[in-house]
């Protein structure tokens, strides 16, 4: 069976999952982050098999998130190195590692960030750019774009309706989104 794709949906989130949402795909990008760029490194660290290495670093490379150089010619080798737009993927990896060191370690914090000078552990938050704002979903939310459909702006409209308490079904009936257009945009 073929897997559904989110690529023309136009929610953000969807279309980056397209990129990164397998879970091979994640933890390649990690361990890329931590230097590593050769395949056989890749595949000893994460112990994945050739076959879907091989289709996980062509993917990634695809997406642009990986770059594919050669450092052999014989035989052809290559190594996998971040581009720009894997390189920016980090913070979510960041934010990621202190989920799961919230949540999900009963054992106790196995990997955590530390600012390099102070060697203080860190806690990932998400702040406005232009404010410093730390993000709050009791005072954020998300917010139709200019290129918004209406199934678009009905999901939002209903996302900011829960965030404030307000009656969810008002919110649907005020954006009048058709069902068609509310999946098409997931």
């Amino acid at each position: 069976m073929q897997r559904k794709t989110f690529r023309d949906m136009q929610c953000p989130i969807a279309r980056s999952l397209e990129r990164v949402g397998e879970w091979w795909s994640i933890l390649i990008l990690r361990e890329a982050g931590y230097g590593t760029t050769r395949f056989d490194d890749f595949q000893r660290r994460l112990d994945i098999a050739p076959n879907m290495l091989t289709r996980r670093l062509n993917a990634l490379v695809e997406e642009g998130l990986l770059a594919r150089r050669q450092y052999c010619d014989r035989p052809p080798r290559f190594e996998y190195v971040l581009t720009d737009a894997g390189r920016d993927f980090r913070p979510v990896l960041w934010a990621l590692l202190a989920w799961g060191n919230r949540h999900f370690a009963p054992e106790g914090i196995a990997a955590q960030l530390v600012d390099r000078e102070t060697g203080q552990v860190v806690e990932p938050v998400v702040v406005d750019a232009v404010t410093g704002v730390r993000l709050d979903p009791k005072r954020h939310v998300p917010s139709a774009g200019p290129v918004a459909t209406q199934g678009m702006r009905a999901r939002l409209a209903r996302a900011a309706a829960f965030a404030t308490g307000q009656p969810v079904a008002e919110a649907e009936g005020k954006a009048e989104a058709s069902s068609e257009e509310v999946a098409a945009d997931r």
